[in-house]
């Protein structure tokens, strides 16, 4: 009987550890996969209100308690209304297999300066171009709407696919560690954005937002009519004032 018991209390915190860790595991893919977003804020407001929730039951506070249960109801539906961009995201990662890291530090260093050189170049020249690099979320989805190059990252060739009147011009260019994955591909709108009067009307500063709020991709433009650099990363879009600071940021990216 004693050996039985002890079999059976063994077995119990053996699982016990199992559930511990798959929570933990759990809480932190999703924390990574929000990271750096509005979701992240909305994740820790959501905990606090949780807390409070046990607090208030624990003590015997019927009222406040009363309240925060009901407000947690509504607090659902606004969340899935607010987030719809975040959670597509999270679930995206999910299904595709979660967080892998394609472009590496090493990839980085041997073959992002041919991507400076090209943007550079477009942009003194004012070469509209739109380039998204893969990090955690596969982009297959959206390399299956362009035509697929599978060709090595150089200047060169990410320049020619831009040149006007390339056929593949218009569309994005999808770049998957150190290869040119596809291009002229079809990146979606966002659902609401709050993009500078200077964006408004440029399709491809749209498409570059969208993209960012869907994935966790990092999307490269160049304006044909200013030449001005952009990059989309989680839902906001930044002008880059050089070649350094291009670099600078997707380096910081990357290295997360």
């Amino acid at each position: 009987m004693p050996a039985d018991m002890l079999r059976a209390l063994t077995h119990a915190k053996f699982l016990d550890l199992v559930d511990i860790i798959l929570v933990a595991f759990i809480l932190y893919s999703f924390f990574r996969l929000i990271r750096d977003t509005r979701a992240y804020q909305m994740a820790i407001g959501l905990g606090i209100v949780g807390l409070l929730f046990i607090l208030t039951r624990w003590g015997n506070l019927v009222t406040s308690h009363w309240l925060i249960k009901n407000f947690i109801t509504y607090l659902i539906i606004a969340i899935i209304v607010l987030f719809q961009g975040e959670i597509r995201r999270l679930l995206t990662g999910i299904g595709s297999g979660t967080i892998r890291r394609p472009l590496t530090i090493t990839t980085f260093h041997q073959k992002m300066p041919d991507l400076f050189l090209a943007v550079e170049y477009m942009s003194q020249r004012r070469i509209g171009a739109l380039i998204a690099l893969e990090k955690g979320i596969s982009l297959n989805s959206f390399i299956e709407t362009g035509t697929r190059v599978n060709a090595d990252l150089n200047k060169d060739m990410l320049v020619s696919l831009f040149f006007p009147h390339s056929p593949l011009h218009d569309g994005a260019v999808i770049i998957q560690g150190d290869r040119i994955a596809a291009a002229g591909c079809l990146l979606p709108l966002p659902a609401s954005h709050n993009l500078g009067e200077e964006f408004q009307t440029q399709t491809r500063h749209l498409a570059a937002l969208g993209l960012s709020q869907e994935t966790d991709a990092a999307v490269v433009v160049v304006s044909e009519q200013t030449g001005t650099v952009s990059v989309a990363i989680r839902g906001k879009i930044e002008k880059m004032a050089g070649r350094d600071e291009l670099k600078n940021r997707l380096m910081g990216y990357f290295k997360k």
